[in-house]
């Protein structure tokens, strides 16, 4: 039997957008801009969109979660990211909570 594909990629979607946060939160341990950070993404599997990313962390600087500030590097002004305080605290309480989430899949599954 085969998977409807437009279904099986709604839900792999769905799947992928809360693991996206943790990732780019992850990788904002280390200052980056936006094309470092989609390089490093991608460099463990997690390609990314620019569509996507840039909204993200639109969203999570206006939640407090990260700082970011303009400067020129190589002629041209780039924003660099990278996680706040409250940033620092939201990935070790998000990093608990997958854990205890993957580790009850793992079960399940």
């Amino acid at each position: 039997m085969t998977i409807d594909a437009d279904l099986f990629e709604t839900m792999r979607l769905e799947l992928r957008r809360g693991s996206l946060v943790l990732a780019v939160l992850a990788c904002l341990r280390t200052e980056r801009y936006g094309y470092t950070l989609r390089q490093a993404l991608a460099a463990d599997g997690l390609e990314m969109e620019e569509s996507t990313l840039y909204p993200l962390l639109r969203r999570l600087e206006s939640q407090g979660l990260l700082n970011s500030e303009w400067r020129e590097e190589e002629k041209r002004k780039k924003r660099f990211y990278v996680l706040s305080p409250v940033g620092v605290s939201m990935l070790a309480a998000l990093t608990d909570e997958w854990r205890g989430i993957n580790a009850s899949l793992d079960k399940i599954l």
